[in-house]
């Protein structure tokens, strides 16, 4: 999956335009989702100097993302374009009942733990969307 992921009280405390703690589990768990083969992008309101920091700051912490404000690392920034970038998933701290924590997202990505529930979510050819397979799972 496309996943991706805002900077300021997401990956790290909201502290902008400085750069905040990393949240718990952060790091950890974009890791493990890039070794699961997951493409990471880099979504969030930083630009210029304030958006290489942030980006210094993941690859200092072990992370390396596939495109940073960019649906694709090659893409050029068009502003005849929607600036929507194409994801399977966002997280975000302001998201509707706001950001979970990094164990939830952790759980809610991978469902039960097992490998099976993972490899569901990968599926190109189904047209259900994440949230129906995690409910679906506990129904």
């Amino acid at each position: 999956m496309k996943i991706a992921v805002d900077f300021d009280g997401t990956i790290v405390e909201d502290a902008y335009p400085d750069i905040g703690k990393p949240m718990l589990f952060a790091f950890e768990t974009l890791k493990e989702l890039h070794k699961q083969k997951h493409q990471l992008i880099l979504w969030t309101y930083r630009s210029g100097t304030e958006l290489e920091a942030a980006v210094d700051f993941c690859r200092e912490n072990g992370v390396e993302f596939y495109a940073v404000n960019n649906s694709y690392p090659e893409e050029i920034y068009d502003t005849s374009f929607s600036r929507k970038i194409h994801a399977h998933v966002f997280i975000d701290d302001r998201n509707l009942g706001g950001f979970p924590g990094w164990s939830k997202v952790w759980q809610m990505l991978n469902g039960d733990g097992s490998d099976e529930a993972g490899s569901e979510l990968d599926k190109e050819d189904d047209k259900q969307g994440i949230w129906q397979k995690i409910i679906g799972k506990k129904q």
